[in-house]
C-alpha cells in the first residue's frame, strides 16, 4: 500500500499528556523551549548548536507537517494535559513502511525534565507504533554517553542491540561518538 494513503490516528493521550501530529502555528512554542533548553540540547542534538529564529522553527513544524501527510517523518508534539504546554518532542523516523519499522527519538524542554513525561510519551508511542502503525520493529539510538536518554528504552524494556563503536558525529558534527542501538520487536 502506498504510505500516503496509510490512515492513522493523529493524536495518543495519556494520563498527563496529549501527544500530536504538528500544526502551523505550533513553531513559536517550539522555539521558546529549544531556547529554554539551548545548552543541555547543544550536547546532544545537531539542530541546536545556535538558536533558530523564530521563523526557522515555524518553516521545521510546517516541513513536519507536509512529512505527515507523505507519511515520510512522524514528528509529534507533546503538551501536558492540564496546562497545554509544549514539553518536547518525540516521533517516527527512519521510517521503513516495507517492514513496517520505525526509530523514535525525542527532546525535552529541560523545564519539565525530571518527572517521568518523556517515559510516558515514549511508553505510549511504543503503543501506538506496534498498534495504530502496525510496526514490526522499533529501534532508539542515542549517544552511548547520553544517560538521560539511553534511561528511556531501558525502563520501558527496549532490548540493548549494541554499541556501534566510531560510527557517527555528535552533535557539535567534529568529533566522533558510539552510538546505542535499543530495539522492540512485535
Amino acid at each position: 500500500m502506498d504510505p500516503v494513503l496509510r490512515d492513522f490516528k493523529t493524536i495518543i493521550e495519556t494520563e498527563r499528556l496529549i501527544i500530536r501530529q504538528p500544526l502551523i502555528g505550533d513553531g513559536k512554542a517550539v522555539n521558546e523551549a529549544i531556547k529554554a533548553s539551548l545548552p543541555e540540547l547543544k550536547r546532544w542534538m545537531a539542530f541546536a548548536q545556535e538558536l533558530p529564529a523564530p521563523e526557522e522553527t515555524e518553516a521545521n513544524i510546517r516541513q513536519s507537517v507536509a512529512d505527515w501527510i507523505n507519511r515520510t517523518n512522524l514528528r509529534m508534539l507533546i503538551f501536558h494535559k492540564d496546562t497545554g504546554k509544549f514539553i518536547g518532542s518525540s516521533g517516527f523516523h527512519a521510517i521503513d513502511w516495507d517492514i513496517p519499522k520505525v526509530e523514535i527519538g525525542y527532546w525535552m524542554d529541560t523545564r519539565h525534565t525530571g518527572r517521568g513525561y518523556m517515559t510516558e510519551a515514549v511508553g505510549a508511542q511504543t503503543e501506538y507504533a506496534f498498534t495504530e502503525l502496525g510496526v514490526r520493529r522499533i529501534q532508539i539510538l542515542c549517544d552511548e554517553e547520553n544517560s538521560a536518554s539511553r534511561a528511556f528504552p531501558e525502563r520501558l524494556g527496549y532490548k540493548l542491540e549494541g554499541i556501534h563503536h566510531c560510527d557517527s558525529l555528535r552533535a557539535d558534527g567534529k568529533t566522533v561518538r558510539n552510538t546505542v542501538y535499543y530495539s522492540k520487536t512485535r
